[in-house]
C-alpha cells in the first residue's frame, strides 16, 4: 500500500470511529473496530480461498439472491451440498488454516446490518464464539472477550444494541468498501489504527504500541548477523521471541525483513489481556498462520509461561532474536526465592522500584549464544547505582553489552523521556562497547518527535559497520569504561558541546567605534531639536 492510499484508508476508518464512538471512549471503540476489520479480513480470505477450492462449483451471487435468498455465495453452496460440506472444511482448514462457517462471514453480517436484520448480535456472537473455539486448529479462547455485545453502552435493550450495532457495522463496511482486503493492505491500515489510537491513549498506549521507527531500528539490528553484522541479514530465524510484545508490532517488523519463510516460529507474551488480544489478532491479519505463532498471557517477571519453565536445562528453549519494548521502571515485588531463579541468581535482583534490569535478565537468559538481543529501556540503566550497577558491571566484564543507542526525545506516546537501545550478545566479537547517539538527529512533530528514513538508516549503518563519527558515534574500549566507574551515561564518552566560535577582536573593536560615533551623531542632532524648544539637553557620551 502506498503512503498517500494507507492515510486515505487510515482518515475513513478514523472519521467513522469519530462519527460512531458516541457515549463510548476511544479504547472502547477501538475493540469494536479492530474486531470488525480482522474479522472482515479473514472472512474476505477465507471466501477467496473458498471460489478457488470449489472453482466452477461456486455459485455467484446474483444467482444466490435470486434463486435461495441466501445472504452469501458460500451460504448458498453450504445448502446445496449439505454432504460435501465436511470434506471442503477440512480442505479448508489444511489450505488456509481455518473454517468460518457462512453465516458468520463478513458480507453476511454486513447483509444483516444494512437490512436490519433482528438477530445480527445473536449471530454475531455466535461468530465470534466459533472463530474462538473452532476456527484454527489452535484455539483463540476470549480472543473477542474486550467486546461486550451484551454492553448497556450499545443500549439497554437487545432491540437497541441490535440496532446500534446494525449502524456501526453499516459505516464501517461503507468506509472499507473502496479498500482492497488483501492483507498487507488491512494489516497497515490495523497498524495505522492501533497508533492513532495509541495517540488518543496518552500514557496508557505505552502498554500496547512502539513506534514504527523505532520498531524498524531494533528489527534490523537482530536480523543482521551477530558475529559479523557487516556481512548482512541472516538466512533464517529458528524463532523470535518477545517478551512484552504489546499488539506484536516489533515480532511482525522482524518477520517483514526476513520475510514470511525466514522463522521458524514467532513468540509472544503479553500481561494485559486487551493487548493480548490485539496482538493475536495482529499475527492473523498479517497471514501469519496460527501454527507459526504462539502468544502467551501472562506474567513475565513471575516467569509463569509453561514454555519458558522447562526444568532441564539440556532443553531449555532459546531463541536467535530478542526484542522488547517493556514497561519503564516498573515497579515490582521479587520474591527471596527469586535470588535463585535461573533468569537472576548470576547478576542479582533488579531493585523494587525499577525492573528493567530484571526485564533484560529474563530475555537474555533467553537468547542463544549466537543470538541478538535488543531492547528499549530508561537511560536510568545506563547509570543508576546499587544493584543496577552490580548487574551492570557483570554484563560489561563478561562481555555481553555490545551496542548503546541514545534516542531523541518525545518518540513515545506513553513517555515524554529519551530513551535508549541496548544490543546484547552472549558472544560477540569485538572488546569494546559502541555508543551511538542519535539524540538530536530527528524530526519535530505536533505531538511526537519522529525519526525520518535517513534517521534510522544512520543508525543501522553505524551498527552494522560499528562506524566512528565525530559527536555522533564512538567504540570505547573496556579500560576505558572501568576509568569511569562502569558508567554507561553517553555524554561520557561522545561529547555534544559546541565548539565556541573564534572572536576576531579588531574586528570587533572597530565596530564598538562605529556604534559609537553613529551615538554621538544622533545625540548631536537631538540636542539642536531639544535647543528649539527650549528642553534640556541630552549630556554627550564621553569616549575614555
Amino acid at each position: 500500500m502506498n503512503e498517500q492510499t494507507q492515510k486515505q484508508l487510515g482518515k475513513t476508518l478514523w472519521n467513522i470511529a469519530d462519527k460512531l464512538r458516541g457515549a463510548m471512549n476511544a479504547d472502547d471503540f477501538r475493540d469494536y473496530m479492530l474486531s470488525f476489520l480482522f474479522l472482515r479480513y479473514l472472512s474476505d480470505n477465507y471466501e477467496a480461498a473458498a471460489t478457488r477450492e470449489l472453482g466452477p462449483d461456486y455459485p455467484d451471487l446474483p444467482d444466490v439472491l435470486a434463486r435461495t435468498g441466501a445472504r452469501t455465495p458460500l451460504q448458498a453452496w453450504y445448502e446445496d451440498n449439505s454432504d460435501d460440506v465436511a470434506e471442503f472444511e477440512k480442505q479448508m482448514r489444511r489450505k488456509v488454516h481455518y473454517v468460518i462457517k457462512p453465516e458468520h462471514l463478513w458480507t453476511s453480517i454486513v447483509h444483516m446490518a444494512r437490512t436490519q436484520d433482528g438477530e445480527l448480535l445473536n449471530t454475531l456472537q455466535q461468530g465470534f464464539n466459533y472463530i474462538e473455539n473452532e476456527s484454527f486448529q489452535s484455539t483463540f479462547g476470549g480472543l473477542f472477550s474486550e467486546i461486550n455485545l451484551a454492553s448497556e453502552k450499545l443500549g439497554r435493550s437487545y432491540p437497541d444494541r441490535n440496532t446500534k450495532l446494525c449502524a456501526i457495522i453499516s459505516e464501517i463496511a461503507k468506509g472499507l468498501a473502496n479498500f482492497s482486503s488483501e492483507e498487507d493492505y488491512l494489516g497497515d491500515a490495523y497498524e495505522y489504527l492501533i497508533g492513532q489510537f495509541a495517540a488518543g491513549s496518552g500514557k496508557k498506549a505505552g502498554e500496547f504500541y512502539t513506534p514504527q521507527q523505532v520498531s524498524d531500528i531494533l528489527s534490523a539490528i537482530v536480523t543482521l548477523d551477530s558475529q559479523e553484522p557487516a556481512t548482512g541479514k541472516k538466512e533464517r530465524l529458528a524463532g523470535v521471541l518477545d517478551f512484552a510484545c504489546g499488539s506484536g508490532s516489533l515480532l511482525l517488523n522482524v518477520r517483514k525483513r526476513m520475510g514470511p519463510h525466514g522463522i521458524g516460529k514467532i513468540y509472544g507474551q503479553e500481561k494485559n489481556i486487551t493487548t493480548y488480544n490485539l496482538a493475536r489478532m495482529n499475527m492473523l491479519l498479517h497471514g501469519v498462520k496460527d501454527t507459526e505463532f504462539e502468544i502467551y498471557h501472562g506474567d513475565t517477571l513471575a516467569n509463569d509461561w509453561d514454555l519458558l519453565r522447562e526444568p532441564n536445562p539440556a532443553k531449555k528453549p532459546s531463541f536467535d532474536a530478542i526484542v522488547a519494548n517493556p514497561p519503564f521502571s516498573l515497579r515490582w515485588n521479587p520474591t527471596e526465592a527469586m535470588g535463585d531463579d535461573v533468569r537472576f541468581k548470576n547478576y542479582g535482583l533488579a531493585p523494587k522500584s525499577a525492573a528493567d534490569f530484571a526485564f533484560l535478565l529474563h530475555g537474555f537468559h533467553y537468547l542463544k549464544d549466537e543470538g541478538v538481543m535488543a531492547i528499549i529501556l530508561p537511560h536510568g540503566v545506563l547509570f543508576r547505582g546499587g544493584a543496577e550497577e552490580r548487574i551492570r558491571i557483570k554484563l560489561l566484564k563478561d562481555g555481553h553489552i555490545d551496542t548503546i543507542i541514545g534516542l531523541p526525545a518525545n518518540l513515545f506516546y506513553s513517555t515524554g523521556i529519551p530513551v535508549c537501545i541496548l544490543v546484547l550478545k552472549k558472544c560477540k566479537k569485538p572488546d569494546d562497547v559502541l555508543f551511538i547517539n542519535a539524540a538530536e538527529y530527528f524530526a519535530k512533530g505536533k505531538r511526537q518527535n519522529q525519526l525520518a528514513d535517513e534517521h534510522i538508516d544512520k543508525i543501522i549503518d553505524t551498527y552494522q559497520f560499528r562506524k566512528e563519527e565525530d559527536r555522533y558515534s564512538k567504540r570505547v574500549s573496556m579500560e576505558r569504561i572501568e576509568e569511569e566507574n562502569f558508567n554507561l551515561n553517553i555524554s561520557r564518552y561522545i561529547s555534544t558541546s559546541t565548539k565556541e566560535a573564534e572572536i576576531n577582536l579588531d574586528k570587533i573593536n572597530s565596530e564598538l567605534i562605529n556604534i559609537e560615533d553613529n551615538i554621538q551623531k544622533a545625540t548631536y542632532n537631538h540636542n539642536k531639536y531639544l535647543v528649539e524648544l527650549g528642553l534640556s539637553l541630552l549630556p554627550s557620551r564621553r569616549r575614555d
